[in-house]
């Protein structure tokens, strides 16, 4: 029964966090009235609120969170997403954050794969290399017209040096939510990344996963981009964070 009671509640989500019954029966597998008997329980007991025929998250949930997460560090609470993520991708995981206007890798769960790609916490690069500064940009308009007037130097064949070029990708990677890059920063190198938001849907960081391109070409990259959403969105809600409006 507790089984079932959480995958009710972990369908609800931020791009998501209102569902109906069929909804909830479709995410779960649980029969109809198996799901029309424990969602009325949960309402009945705090745990999911209801709004017409719709069902969100209960007050009552966010008021034992809160107990749950003082004292810890936010880095320290996200830090099992980051390892689910590496465990089922099978290569690097990284949250990115801008400082000083470049990115730095703040927290990490390693392949365990001999061949990876060198990072560890505390890592520095350039914003305008990787898809973790494109997030990173795309989410920060002043802070990317500052990159765009800064000069663009190239690390690689592969690095974007025209203002214009990086405005367009950055610009894409804002409409699709995610970005993919590949050979920009190091050579022979992919990743992908996706925003994490703080309260007030501001931009927190990039949740990034990396690895060598011959494991990571595009096709893979593109398979990736369900996963790395869904871990992005869960570490938005550990952050207590909002997606921003027209998102």
């Amino acid at each position: 029964m507790l089984k079932k009671i959480t995958a009710i509640l972990s369908t609800f989500s931020l791009p998501m966090p209102e569902l109906g019954l069929a909804d909830i029966r479709a995410a779960t597998g649980i029969p109809h009235s198996t799901v029309q008997r424990l969602v009325a329980n949960m309402v009945q007991e705090g745990l999911l609120d209801r709004h017409g025929d719709r069902y969100r998250v209960g007050l009552k949930v966010a008021h034992w969170a809160a107990p749950a997460t003082t004292g810890l560090d936010y880095l320290e609470i996200v830090r099992p997403v980051l390892q689910r993520l590496r465990d089922q991708l099978a290569e690097t995981v990284c949250i990115f954050r801008e400082s000083g206007n470049q990115r730095v890798c703040v927290a990490m769960a390693e392949t365990r794969h001999v061949l990876r790609c060198a990072v560890e916490v505390g890592s520095i690069s350039p914003l305008y290399v990787g898809s973790a500064g494109r997030v990173i940009l795309a989410w920060n308009q002043s802070l990317a017209d500052k990159i765009y007037a800064s000069g663009l130097d190239a690390l690689t064949e592969a690095t974007i040096t025209s203002p214009e070029a990086l405005k367009k990708a950055v610009a894409q990677t804002r409409a699709d939510g995610f970005a993919i890059t590949a050979g920009e920063r190091v050579t022979s190198a992919s990743g992908l990344s996706a925003p994490i938001f703080g309260p007030h849907a501001e931009l927190f960081g990039a949740l990034t996963v990396m690895g060598p391109s011959v494991r990571m070409p595009r096709e893979v990259c593109e398979s990736f981009v369900e996963p790395v959403l869904a871990a992005a969105d869960e570490a938005t809600r550990l952050r207590s964070g909002r997606i921003p409006k027209g998102e």
